[in-house]
Parts: C-alpha cells; sequence; structure tokens
C-alpha cells in the first residue's frame, strides 16, 4: 500500500531530507549535503526564496516505510513575470519502485492543474542557483557540492511515465597541466593591455564582499538568456553570500576590473568538497568542520563552479586572463584535476573554454518535462 503525506512540521522536514541517507547509504558515489544547510534551504522561515517562490514537501510510504519523497514548487517571477506557466519539483528521491514514483508526481500535478499553469519540469531547485536534473551519465562518478547523484532508475521511471526530456547539462573533467601554456599567457597579456584591464587579488574573505553583489550582477548578465534563467533577487544574493562564504577561499576567486575599477569578469573555483563531504556524512560537529577544512587546505581535485563576464567584454579574449590566473593558482596548490559545473548542452560558448585542457564529459543530467 502507497501512502502520500505532505510534510506539516519541523520533524517531518527532518525525516525528509534525511531520507536519501538511508537509499544511498551503501553507495559509493552519493555526496550527502549538510543536513543543516538542506533544512534551511527548505524552511520557508529562514530562506528568501520564499518572497518570490512557495512549495510543499511530500513523503511517500510504502508498507508504512519511507520510500520516496518530493517537493511540489511553484516560482512566481518565472510564473507571472517571465509568463512559464510551470510547476517545479525537486528534491526527488524514490527506492527503485515506479508506482511510488507515480504517486509522487501526482501531487505535482494537482498543484499544477490547481494554479491554472500548463506543464510540470524537474528535478529543479527553486531557482537556476540551485541543483537540477536527474543524472543521465556518470553513475560511477561523485556528484559534486552543487548537483544531485541518482540511481539509473530514477531516468527509466521518467520515460516510462511519458516525460520527455527538457534541458541537459553537461560536465567535463580537465587535465591541467603544469604550467600554463605559452599562448594563453601571450594572449592574456595582449588583452589585459588593450582593454586597460588588471586583476584583483584577495588576502582574504573580507575584501571579497564589496564585490559579491556586481558577481552577481554579471552572472544575470551572462546567462539571462539561457533557456532555464530566472533573475537573482538581491534578498537571494545576501542568503547565497552567507550560505557559502564559509567555503570560499579568497585564493580561488579571480576577478577584473578596467581601467575605471569596474568589475568586467570574475571566475570562482573550489577545490573539490566531494570526499570531505562524504566523510562529514552531512554533519559538521564533531568532525565535519575537520574534512572540510583539509580539503581546503590540500586537494588534488578542483570544482569550477561559477564564471560570469559583462557582454560588453564577451568574445574578447577577458578568458585567457582568467585562465592564466587559474593555472598558476592550481599548479602552486598541486591541483592536477578540475570538474567543470553543469553547462547547459547548447552552451558551447563555454564548452569551448576547455579544450585545451583535454576535456572528458564524464557526467550528463537532464530535467524531464510532461504537459499538464
Amino acid at each position: 500500500m502507497i501512502e502520500v503525506v505532505q510534510v506539516t512540521n519541523h520533524s517531518g522536514l527532518k525525516k525528509f531530507v534525511s531520507f536519501p541517507f538511508e537509499l544511498y547509504k551503501d553507495c559509493t558515489y552519493w555526496v550527502p549535503p549538510l543536513i543543516k544547510d538542506e533544512i534551511e534551504t527548505l524552511d520557508s522561515t529562514k530562506n528568501p526564496v520564499f518572497k518570490n517562490a512557495e512549495a510543499q514537501y511530500y513523503l511517500a510510504y510504502l508498507d508504512g516505510k519511507v520510500a520516496g519523497r518530493i517537493a511540489v514548487i511553484i516560482n512566481h517571477l518565472e510564473v507571472n513575470e517571465q509568463n512559464k506557466k510551470k510547476i517545479r519539483f525537486g528534491w526527488f528521491d524514490v527506492i527503485d519502485n515506479i508506482a511510488v514514483t507515480e504517486a509522487l508526481l501526482e501531487k505535482v500535478y494537482e498543484a499544477g492543474r490547481k494554479h491554472n499553469l500548463e506543464y510540470a519540469e524537474g528535478p529543479v531547485g527553486f531557482s537556476n542557483m540551485e541543483k537540477a536534473g536527474i543524472l543521465t551519465k556518470g553513475f560511477e562518478e561523485m556528484n559534486t557540492m552543487i548537483t544531485w547523484y541518482h540511481y539509473p532508475y530514477y531516468a527509466e521511471h521518467f520515460e516510462k511515465l511519458g516525460y520527455e526530456k527538457q534541458a541537459t547539462w553537461v560536465e567535463f573533467r580537465l587535465s591541467i597541466p603544469p604550467q600554463a601554456f605559452e599562448k594563453v599567457k601571450k594572449f592574456s597579456g595582449l588583452i589585459r593591455k588593450r582593454y586597460e584591464l588588471s586583476v584583483i587579488r584577495f588576502k582574504n574573505k573580507k575584501e571579497i564582499l564589496p564585490y559579491v553583489d556586481e558577481m552577481f550582477g554579471l552572472l544575470n548578465n551572462t546567462y539571462n538568456t539561457l533557456q532555464t534563467f530566472v533573475p537573482i533577487q538581491q534578498y537571494q544574493i545576501d542568503y547565497y553570500k552567507e550560505k557559502y562564504f564559509s567555503f570560499i577561499h579568497p585564493d580561488y576567486i579571480t576577478c577584473i576590473k578596467d581601467k575605471n575599477g569596474k568589475l568586467i569578469a570574475f571566475s570562482v573555483v573550489m577545490p573539490s568538497f566531494s570526499k570531505a563531504l562524504k566523510k562529514a556524512n552531512g554533519k559538521l560537529f564533531p568532525f565535519g568542520w575537520y574534512h572540510i577544512l583539509q580539503a581546503q587546505k590540500k586537494s588534488e581535485t578542483a570544482a569550477f563552479y561559477l564564471i560570469g563576464i559583462d557582454p560588453e567584454y564577451q568574445g574578447k579574449g577577458v578568458t585567457a586572463i582568467i585562465f592564466e590566473e587559474m593555472q598558476n593558482l592550481f599548479n602552486s596548490k598541486g591541483i592536477s584535476v578540475v570538474e567543470t559545473n553543469p553547462e547547459l548542452e547548447e552552451n558551447t560558448a563555454v564548452q569551448l573554454l576547455w579544450k585545451d585542457y583535454s576535456p572528458v564529459q564524464h557526467k550528463e543530467r537532464s530535467t524531464f518535462r510532461k504537459d499538464l
């Protein structure tokens, strides 16, 4: 017997967040989130995204035991201002039982029809700044801090239930050479001189703060033509700043300014936290912080998280400066492998950036859509 129950209190939310820990407890490749962060993200009293979104959370029980979960989400900016009549769903995890999947998705359809929406798409978060997509390739790869891991049967369930792929993201593993390519160093120098650009170097996290709002502004300008884009609001920027700041080391941020001091490009990479988060198993205490701090200090792998370039400077070679700076960083830190963040497969301009670094596409994920 399958029963789907709405989460209505804090203990239910803890059970909702904890379910994947049971589902993936024997999976080598699943990287757990921090439980406290997950609960705060889903808590409407703590996450400011609820100023323009709403969500309901459901747990599915099979013969009295938790067998799946799903978040049903409406982003009102997307629906009302962008005129995308979409009901979102995310935080989807389930045992290999298509009847349980179907029962959970029925809650998505009910909410979508109630609000006169036209189609369902997921898994996604509240906005394009969060995790998205069902894993369809790379089942023997650990997920990064900003992606979900899924078993192969997830995609099979959606296909059997009549869903079609909506958006697809690809991820690459890059090999870092022992020193920067001469052509990159030469081109970087030319671009700096031609446009009178300079690199901002940070000694500590406090020095980064004045630039964070500008970074997010560049993100909005860089990606506003992509199909999944929803503008990032100021209150979300403030929230992300607080949520992820503890993970960021100033050495791993590259900012470029023009002759007037205006920020025109930036990139954020981080040491890979996947193994550290695996060891932490959802908790910072008593030893989780130690594993994360160790990863910050020493890691052979890094993850490429964000890159933003002012549209005025796109296609003008600014990436050569970013790559030279990153190359020097990676070599100084002993990093030999870098993973890219998920990139929409149609975003070929970004994928061309990696061509000199022996890119191997090792993961792929998609959102799935169904008309209501």
